[in-house]
Formats: structure tokens, C-alpha cells, sequence
């Protein structure tokens, strides 16, 4: 990946204006056809599969006036005054009569329709309207919503002076989340980091050129997918954070390995391409556990958090596609003016002397350059390693602690700002009806069956009145057609009170008792048992999800780092970093802690989708960061095999670049706290707490004092383990390696060159050119056949330097493979056709094992001779490996430079 990647760099570095042109054309199309085809953010929370979702779809076909949304409209009386005088009466019925007549409502209930009617206040206060819609809430007409405010205006003007109105309820719930100027905030904190790190205005602001590009594509493409999809409104920022974040992070790691190189003196165009191909790696690796991660929100088996999931994938992969083209376009317009002045060509050059002595030193492996406060704080936490561990897994214990009395709830009126109608409506309506008129329960089911419907309904609506925890029942009638029923119950707790949820649980467990007395089969629903419903479903998909990342985790960083400790301990890290990230959560938006400070217009509950969402994104960030800090100590560690060293030098060499992302990726999501909605403030408040802790108290206090807690032993992971896992070079070592060999061996490439190259227990020395043979005698069968396999890339080289094909192994096994082709005749139930066959394949290299097992003298002609063809006509390099013993000289093509080795086992390691 590393060497596509640095074409791709070299190549975006040359057609720099082409590629700029093309990004700035994307966005303006992609801008553009949104607006024309999009249809907005849709805040509709559907769960297949629930009861509460199919009592609601069976409501749309057989009750289709309770299947809308609703509304209320509260009206209270002067201080002192009483609703229930003439005049006051006659104003209510007149806007109830008035409100009925709006298009799209299917009823208004008048609260005097009965002396004991629940909907007028217990000691005359206020009185209720109850407002039936006939269509769900995102099909509700512009006319019709402000038509029912106007006749709250108007009922306002014809009432006593001091009396109070106003119109709310579930279709005035929701709040469209929007981006405020807060966010830039965010963006301005960035930039300042961002100059700080690089010392350079042109190098500060390419990130957030290229942060602004991809979010502002991946956007686009969300409000496109409105047409088709149920977007709400949370997805769109949730896109808009990551992609933002994400972009300027994984554009900054580029960008420093870009200045690092310019500073030792590199051609911008070569240093553009290597920095995407070493730090392009890492960057695309971290991007994909983050992707990986986004997608498993599906597990839930909710739509809604499905699409949400899809789209901020979509900006994270976005972001990588922006960084590793649009950034080095840049750097081809930026040329050296990334780089501090005193590095450019022409500029003082007092700095030479100390970076030549720091860079002899590196290669040495002497004491690390001191770096200030990197230094000071690596040296400082790994000192006492056993007491750091205690320290991190304490506080953040202490941290996780307020998690246990998490909430979780899907928003509603009583989370909008305190000024909106339909927040005053709510507050309204709990203190003068009490809090659970603000969600009222739906009872529904078939009474087909039934001869006299009415009296059915009124019976099992006098039952549930006397259940515990129902303040009343307002509302208990059949439809017209008498096959189906609606209770409407109203409980005495709040939508997300305990009490609530309690006692749908208990409704439910009455389902048996009421089919067996009334013969009927009746289904909790409405918005506040659909939000339960989500809620649970959502605390289920919680376990599930997370064994699923933790797992990912392990299994992927086993791949990079090679150890057991490393990967384990990085998921430890998570885990403490997301239970504190939720009890710090749970402390603010439940139990009120500086809600005030942090401008939270209500506490209580957070919103369902939070956790499932933190945990997905805070893993992709903690795998970021992970990468980044522990591939340098490894480097480090394999270079030098001096564990504390590495911890130390690796941590130094990375601290500066992680600590600039980390700062950023706090600042852009606490920018989207202040202003935000109730959907957006919990997941931008525990994103930004999360990344804080997860970046500098795991990664960089708890995963460095761990590697020194355990010294080798932390980079040990079993052979059986080792040759299990694939390897995965997300530093582009492998690219590093095929620089160092590029001018190696000299005097031209060969078709093979291998120099003290160990493959297994043995080691090969050989140079030989295209068309020639090389044979391969002495050893065991398996010693031949696992050089073999190992000079066409088929098993790894352990050391020494390799070329075959003039490609370096093992960083390229994968082309080598294409370009060469294996045999073994001995294995070979049909060996002449197996032999024909891999000299016709599209190879430069064939190898072929058991060549001295063909013995009748026909078929060894005919081996002679198409061995013959493949070299003087095709040009064929071969590879042929014979016992020590064979006579293989009837066989060799004529004329043809035969290089012969034997193989001696070494020692391993």
C-alpha cells in the first residue's frame, strides 16, 4: 500500500492544478445537485420489529386519525382566576372549533366536553386541547403548524389579561439541529494549533482547507441522501464533526512528516510522496478501524442509527481520499514555504551542525535529543511505571463511577431552549396537569370481535385507570368502523422518568390478562413507549457492539505491532477511556453537574444513540493515536532492541504531532457543545472528554508507563501467532526499505539478487541476471522449497536484503508473486502439463522444485526442451532446485549462465 500511495502522492504533487480543480468542481457539483434534490433532515425514529412500531403501522391502516402526530394548545387563567367561567369557556371553544377546521387535523377535543373531564386542572387553573393530526409530523403542512400557533395568538388576544397560551406537543417537539457560529471556534482553536506545530501560515492552513473541502462534499452528499433515505437532523453534524476533525488530524500527520523531511533536507516533490506513502499509511489504517467501527452501528438493527453511521463513515473515508490528494497538490503549490524559514534552500544554515550531530546520534542509538516537556513527561510517567498504572486506572475508575445512573432517552419538548413554544408549552403542561400529560401513552388493539365495541373499551379503559402509576385515561373510544380501539393513558411520571418506563413494562405484562378477560390483544405505543422501546434496544446492541470493536482492536493491532501486550493493553486503555468519557457524560447531562456553565438546556436523560455512537467513533480515535505513538517505539525497538529507550525516543518523536491532533479534535468538538441541540450536545461533549482522556491519560501516560512495566516482553507475540497474522505496514517501512535498496545491487538490476537473505532455517546468496538459471542444491526438500516459495514472494524473507524482478521483498510479495511463477514436479500428479502450464504464465521468474524426480529419459527431453524455449525465446529467469546429489546437466537450457548455491542451515534467531 505504502509504495501505490507514494505514486499517488508524486502524482498529485505534478498535476497539482488538475487536482485542485477537480476537488473545487466536486464540491460545487456535489453543493448544487443537494440543493436541488435534497428534501431535508427527517426526525423520525422508527424501530421495525418493536410493538410499540407495529401497533403504530397497524394504527395507519385500521385507525388512521390516531396515527398522526399531535399537538396541544394549554391555556391558564389570570393569578387567582378560574377557567371554567363563561367567558373563558366560550374563548376555548371557540379556538377548539376553529383549530378543527385546520386542514390536516382530524380532531380537537374540547376539555369542557364533561364535567370530569382530566383536561381541565384539578383547582381551575388551565385547561388542555388535545390536537389530533392525520399525518405524521414530516408531512405536516408550513400552513398547518403556523395555522395552529395563529390560533393560540388568537386565542391569547380574546382571553383576560394575565391569562397565558401556548401551543406545543409532539409535532413541535423536534428542533431542526443547525450549525451555529460557535463551530468556529473550533476551526479558530485548530488553526492556532496547527501554526504553532508547523511555524509556517501556508502549512497551518492547508488542513483546514482540506478538512473544509471534505466535509463540505461529505455534507452534500448527506442532504442528497434525504431523497431517498430518512435522514435526521443529528446525522448531517455528526458528519460534519468527524469530517472535520478527522480531516485536519489526518492532513496534519501528513504535513509533519512532510516538514520533517524538508527540514533534513529532501525535494519537496520526493519528501510530498514519501509522507504520503509513510504517514498516508497510518492514516488510511487508523481511517478504516474508524470506518469499520462507524458501520458496526448497524449491529443495532436501527435504521435511523444505520444511516447515521453509513454517513459518518462516509465523511472519515472522504477525508482520506482528501488528505492523500488534495494535501500533496498543496504541498506542490507550497513548495518549501512549509518549512520554516531558517530550513529553506539559501537561508542560515546555523542549524546544520546540530541536526547532522542529532541524526549521527539517532543512527547510533545513543540518548535520545532531548525534546522539553516530551522527555521530562515519558521519562516521568515510565519511572515508577506500576505506581502510574494505579494512578490512570484509578482516576478514571473514579471517572466512570456517575455511569451506573445513565439515562437514556430519545429527545423531546422538554430538551428545547426555554423560550421555544414548545418548551413553554411543556413546562406548562407539567405544572398545572403534571408531567406525564407531556407523554401520553397509546393503547391500541382489535375489537372486531366484539358486539358492542363501546362498552369493551370503556370497560378495559375503567381497568388501566386503576393500574398503578396511570394518572387518568382522557381518551378510550373505538373507530367508526368498531374493529379497532385506543386508549389513550396518561402516566404519572415524565416521558423519561423511571416511573414511565416502569409502567409500560407493567402494561405489557397485563397483555395475557387482558386477552384472556376481553378477548382482546393490546399493544403499548405512541412517541414516549417508541422512545422506550429505542432506548432498550439500543442499551442491548451496547455489549454486542462492544466485543465487537474490543475484538477488532485486538485482532487489527496484533497485526501492526506484533505483540501481545501492545494490543491488549491498547484495549484496556479504550475501555477506560469510554466508561470515564460516559460517567463524566452521565455527571453533566444527568445529575446537572456545570449544566449550567456548559449552557444544557435540560438534564435528566441523554439522548438514546449516544453511547453506541461514542463508542464507535472514540475507538477509531484511540486506534489513531494508538498507531501513531506506539509504531515509533516499535521502530525504535527494532532498530535498537532497547525497550526503555524506545519507549522513550518512540514517544518523543511522536508526543509533538499527537498532542497538536488531539488539542484540535477536543477543540472542534467542544465547539458544537454551546449552541448545540439535545441530540448533538451529549455526543460533542463525551467526544471531546473522551479524545482528552483517551490521548493524554491512556496513550500517553498509561501506554507508556505499561511498555515499561513489561520492557521486551512487550513486543513478544508466539510463532505459531505470527505466522497466523498477516502483516500489515502502516508506517510504510516497507517503502523506507525500497528506498534504501534502490541503488543496491550495483551495476544494474537483476533478475534475482539476494544477499544473506534467510528464508526459514537457511540463508542465499546469489546474483542472477535475467535469462539465466539458478539451481538451487543441498538441504532438506522443505529447506529447497522454502527458498523457493520465498524468492516468488510466497513465504516471508526473515532478513538480509532480496530483490527479485528488481522489486524489494518482502515490502512487495504481492508483485512479486504476479511476476513469478512455482512448480513442484514432484508433487505433481501430471508434471510435464504442470510445468508447461507455469512457463506460459505471465511470470519474468518460474520456479521449479523436484526437477531431479523426473527420471524416464523421454520426459526429461521434454523438460530439457521447454525449459530451453522458455529461456532463449521468452527470456525466462529459472529457478531449479535438485537434491545435492542430481545430475541435472541434460536438462539445463544450452548456452544458458547456470549460478549455483547450496544451502547450509543457520541458526535462527
Amino acid at each position: 500500500m505504502s509504495s501505490a500511495l507514494s505514486m499517488l502522492g508524486r502524482w498529485a504533487f505534478r498535476a497539482r492544478r488538475l487536482v485542485l480543480a477537480l476537488w473545487i468542481a466536486a464540491l460545487v457539483l456535489l453543493v448544487a445537485v443537494a440543493g436541488l434534490l435534497g428534501t431535508g433532515t427527517d426526525n423520525t425514529y422508527r424501530i421495525p420489529g418493536t410493538e410499540s412500531q407495529d401497533a403504530l403501522d397497524a394504527l395507519a391502516r385500521t385507525f388512521p386519525q390516531f396515527s398522526g402526530t399531535s399537538a396541544q394548545l394549554i391555556a391558564v387563567a389570570p393569578e387567582g382566576g378560574d377557567v371554567t367561567t363563561a367567558g373563558f369557556q366560550s374563548a376555548v371553544e371557540a379556538a377548539v372549533t376553529a383549530i378543527a377546521a385546520i386542514p390536516q387535523v382530524s380532531g380537537a377535543t374540547s376539555p369542557y366536553a364533561s364535567p370530569s373531564s382530566p383536561n381541565i386542572a384539578t383547582d381551575h387553573s388551565a385547561v388542555l386541547v388535545p390536537v389530533q393530526l392525520s399525518v405524521g409530523t414530516t408531512s405536516v403542512l408550513p400552513e398547518t403548524s403556523q395555522a395552529l400557533q395563529d390560533a393560540g395568538a388568537s386565542l391569547q388576544d380574546s382571553l383576560p389579561d394575565g391569562s397565558q397560551v401556548a401551543v406545543g406537543g409532539q409535532l413541535f417537539a423536534q428542533s431542526a439541529a443547525g450549525i451555529s457560529a460557535t463551530e468556529l471556534v473550533g476551526i479558530a482553536v485548530a488553526f492556532g494549533v496547527l501554526l504553532l506545530t508547523f511555524a509556517s501560515f501556508a502549512a497551518a492552513g492547508m488542513p483546514l482547507v482540506t478538512a473544509l473541502i471534505g466535509a463540505g462534499a461529505s455534507l452534500a452528499i448527506v442532504f442528497l441522501g434525504t431523497r431517498s433515505h430518512t435522514v435526521t437532523s443529528t446525522t448531517p453534524l455528526l458528519a460534519l464533526m468527524l469530517g472535520l476533525a478527522v480531516g485536519i488530524d489526518y492532513a496534519l500527520f501528513i504535513l509533519s512528516r512532510h516538514q520533517d523531511q524538508l527540514k533534513h533536507g529532501l525535494d519537496p516533490e520526493e519528501s510530498a510522496s514519501r509522507a504520503v506513502a509513510t504517514a498516508g499509511s497510518a492514516v488510511v489504517f487508523a481511517a478504516t478501524t474508524v470506518v469499520i467501527a462507524l458501520l458496526g452501528l448497524s449491529v443495532a438493527g436501527i435504521p435511523f442509527l444505520t444511516t447515521m453511521g453509513v454517513a459518518a463513515a462516509l465523511a472519515v473515508g472522504i477525508a482520506v481520499i482528501v488528505s492523500t490528494t488534495l494535501t500533496p497538490a498543496l504541498l506542490g503549490f507550497a513548495g518549501w514555504r512549509v518549512a520554516p524559514r531558517r530550513y529553506r534552500p539559501g537561508a542560515a544554515s546555523d542549524h546544520e551542525e546540530e541536526d547532522a550531530a542529532d541524526d549521527e546520534q539517532e543512527r547510533e542509538g545513543g540518548e535520545p535529543v532531548p525534546a522539553g516537556t516530551a522527555l521530562r513527561w515519558v521519562r516521568t510517567v515510565t519511572r515508577r511505571p506500576v505506581v502510574t498504572v494505579a494512578v490512570v486506572v484509578a482516576a478514571l475508575g473514579a471517572a466512570a463511577i456517575p455511569v451506573a445512573g445513565l439515562r437514556l432517552a430519545l429527545p423531546d419538548a422538554g430538551s428545547l431552549e426555554e423560550d421555544a413554544p414548545a418548551r413553554i408549552t411543556y413546562d406548562l403542561v407539567a405544572e398545572h396537569f403534571g408531567p406525564g400529560y407531556n407523554g401520553p401513552l397509546v393503547m391500541t388493539g382489535s375489537v372486531i370481535q366484539s358486539t358492542d365495541p363501546v362498552g369493551l373499551v370503556d370497560a378495559i379503559a375503567a381497568e388501566v385507570a386503576g393500574v398503578a402509576g396511570v394518572a387518568s385515561v382522557p381518551l378510550a373510544t373505538p373507530n367508526e368502523d368498531g374493529d379497532t380501539a385506543v386508549i389513550q393513558v396518561v402516566p404519572e411520571g415524565g416521558p423519561d422518568s423511571e416511573a414511565t418506563t416502569t409502567l409500560v413494562g407493567h402494561l405489557r405484562s397485563l397483555h395475557d390478562h387482558f386477552l384472556q378477560e376481553y378477548g382482546v390483544d393490546l399493544a403499548v405505543t405512541g412517541y414516549t413507549a417508541a422512545g422506550i422501546d429505542i432506548s432498550a434496544q439500543l442499551a442491548e446492541a451496547l455489549l454486542p457492539f462492544g466485543l465487537l470493536i474490543v475484538g477488532l482492536s485486538l485482532v487489527l493491532l496484533a497485526m501492526v505491532f506484533r505483540s501481545i501486550v501492545v494490543p491488549v493493553t491498547a484495549a484496556l486503555g479504550y475501555v477506560l477511556s469510554l466508561l470515564a468519557a460516559l460517567g463524566l457524560t452521565a455527571l453533566v447531562f444527568v445529575d446537572g453537574f456545570l449544566a449550567g456553565p456548559l449552557n444544557v438546556a435540560s438534564v435528566g436523560a441523554v439522548v438514546s444513540f449516544m453511547p453506541i455512537i461514542l463508542m464507535g467513533v472514540l475507538f477509531g480515535l484511540a486506534m489513531d493515536y494508538e498507531v501513531f505513538l506506539v509504531s515509533r517505539m516499535r521502530e525504535d525497538y527494532v532498530h535498537h532492541g532497547d525497550p526503555a529507550q524506545a519507549v522513550e525516543r518512540g514517544f518523543v518523536g511522536s508526543a509533538r504531532v499527537v498532542t497538536a491532533a488531539a488539542v484540535i479534535m477536543v477543540a472542534v468538538f467542544a465547539a458544537f457543545l454551546p449552541e448545540g441541540d439535545a441530540s448533538i450536545q451529549p455526543i460533542a461533549f463525551g467526544l471531546a472528554v473522551g479524545v482528552a482522556i483517551d490521548a493524554f491519560v491512556v496513550r500517553m501516560t498509561f501506554i507508556p508507563a505499561v511498555l515499561a512495566l513489561f520492557g521486551p516482553r512487550a513486543w513478544w507475540m508466539p510463532a505459531w501467532l505470527d505466522r497466523l497474522l498477516p502483516h500489515v505496514d502502516v508506517e510504510g517501512e516497507g517503502l523506507a526499505r525500497e528506498l534504501e535498496l534502490a541503488g543496491w545491487p550495483e551495476g544494474g538490476e537483476r533478475a534475482i539478487a539476494a544477499e544473506a537473505a534467510r528464508a526459514g532455517a537457511t540463508t542465499v546468496d546469489a546474483m542472477v541476471a535475467s535469462g539465466d538459471v539458478l539451481l538451487v542444491r543441498g538441504g532438506t526438500p522443505v529447506a529447497r522449497r522454502t527458498v523457493l516459495l520465498a524468492l516468488g514472494g510466497r513465504l516471508p524473507v526473515t532478513g538480509g536484503r532480496v530483490k527479485v524482478a528488481g522489486l524489494v521483498l518482502p515490502p512487495r510479495a504481492g508483485s512479486v508473486r504476479r511476476c513469478t511463477s512455482y512448480v513442484d514436479l514432484g508433487r505433481s500428479t501430471a508434471p510435464l502439463p504442470d510445468l508447461r502450464a507455469a512457463l506460459r504464465r505471465p511470470a519474468v521468474v518460474v520456479m521449479v522444485e523436484g526437477i531431479d524426480t523426473v527420471t524416464d529419459p523421454d520426459a526429461r527431453a521434454t523438460v530439457a526442451g521447454a525449459l530451453a524455449e522458455a529461456v532463449t525465446e521468452r527470456g525466462l529467469t529459472l529457478v531449479l532446485a535438485c537434491r545435492p546429489d542430481a545430475v541435472v546437466d541434460d536438462v539445463l537450457p544450452p548456452g544458458s549462465v547456470v549460478r549455483s548455491v547450496g544451502l547450509d542451515p543457520v541458526a535462527v534467531p
